[in-house]
């Protein structure tokens, strides 16, 4: 049965940080990409960073310098993946979604609030 967890998220004031964290279990996932996205309130989900099976990262313009991204492969149906979150904003609340590429079906995600 295919998992995707995600934890890590709350309340957090503009400036602050956040780890987020995804358990994915289940299926192949360590010769993906994986991704997280953010979906915040009346938008669309989004994709804000990912990262290939051999690492390298991608970001959105909105969150690069401030995002990172990696993962830990325990086992191919094993993975692991983190979002770090630095210099939060306003405008990076959301849900907080991760997922392969191509996407499986969704998470309940981990919910960022950012404000003062």
């Amino acid at each position: 049965q295919v998992q995707l967890v995600e934890s890590g998220g709350g309340l957090v004031q503009p400036g602050g940080s956040l780890r987020l964290s995804c358990a994915a279990s289940g299926t192949i996932f360590d010769t993906y990409t994986m991704g997280w996205y953010r979906q915040a309130p009346g938008k669309q989900r989004e994709l804000v960073a990912r990262i290939t099976m051999s690492g390298s990262t991608d970001y959105a313009d909105s969150v690069k310098g401030r995002f990172s991204i990696s993962r830990h492969n325990a086992k191919s149906t094993v993975n692991t993946v983190y979002l770090q979150m630095n210099s939060l904003k306003l405008e990076d609340a959301g849900v907080y979604y991760c997922n392969r590429l191509p996407a499986l079906p969704w998470g309940k995600g981990t919910l960022v609030t950012v404000s003062s």
